[in-house]
């Protein structure tokens, strides 16, 4: 069986908010398959200091790197200029930008709701849109959208953000109907408690991490770069015939009744 099935070499990805956490390892991970990569985020700064350790640790790969704000219209036809002026192909899109404002549902306003369905929704309905005639250039390609297990079940992010990871759940089956034909899969992942800058926060409070835990089969925290293999192998060639599927990266706790 040939091993380039597991490998990406020749292939592009672009991959958002991948300066920090599940974006950053999604990079690396797609690094050490043999991608080259382009990296949009929003810290130009923190994300020029990212693509220099990246070509670093990966000398002789392609990465290029971006500063938008993706609830950004604009921004984000932006991106798609930048990657024409560098005159390459889209093969994968990592569509990993988002963010979360937990409250109860009361307490929100309305503005804040729409913030952030334009920062988990748009950025990513739009994204893969003006990705579609880049990826149809060639045979086999994939997009992945970064959903969450708040987007399946409850817990406490609050709802606007459940709502905006179930809507990419649902983006994600719909875009994998309709574009099967153009030679696109669509899959999402829906990671559970990662230990990342964002949820740092929250996992500080000891009796809450405590919880988290109680309710994980495996009984810890998940890493970035877990959730950044899921996302690997389904963009490689040996997942061809995975598409419309969301994989919860969770360490049982979808699965985990009373």
């Amino acid at each position: 069986m040939s091993t380039t099935r597991w490998r990406l070499d020749g292939h592009t990805a672009l991959v958002t908010g991948a300066s920090r956490g599940i974006g950053f390892a999604c990079a690396r991970e797609l690094l050490t398959l043999g991608a080259d990569v382009r990296l949009v985020a929003r810290d130009e700064e923190h994300l020029l200091a990212v693509q220099a350790e990246l070509e670093d640790a990966f000398p002789g790969a392609d990465i290029a790197a971006f500063a938008a704000d993706l609830a950004d219209p604009e921004q984000r036809l932006e991106v798609y200029d930048w990657l024409a002026d560098l005159g390459g192909e889209l093969h994968i899109l990592v569509n990993n930008v988002g963010g979360n404002a937990p409250k109860p549902t009361l307490a929100y306003g309305e503005e804040e709701v729409r913030a952030l369905f334009d920062l988990n929704v748009h950025s990513a309905f739009q994204m893969a849109r003006l990705a579609h005639p880049w990826l149809t250039r060639h045979a086999a390609t994939a997009i992945v959208n970064i959903a969450s297990v708040s987007g399946m079940t409850h817990v406490r992010t609050g709802s606007p953000y459940g709502m905006t990871k179930a809507a990419l759940v649902q983006l994600t089956k719909n875009l994998a109907c309709e574009w099967a034909a153009d030679g696109i899969r669509v899959n999402a992942v829906a990671p559970w408690y990662i230990r990342t800058q964002r949820s740092e926060v929250a996992l500080a409070d000891a009796a809450y991490a405590s919880e988290v835990i109680e309710r994980t089969p495996m009984g810890r925290i998940g890493e970035p770069e877990e959730v950044a293999a899921a996302v690997a192998f389904l963009c490689l060639p040996a997942a061809s015939y995975i598409t419309g599927e969301c994989l919860a990266v969770d360490g049982g706790f979808l699965k985990f009744g009373f």
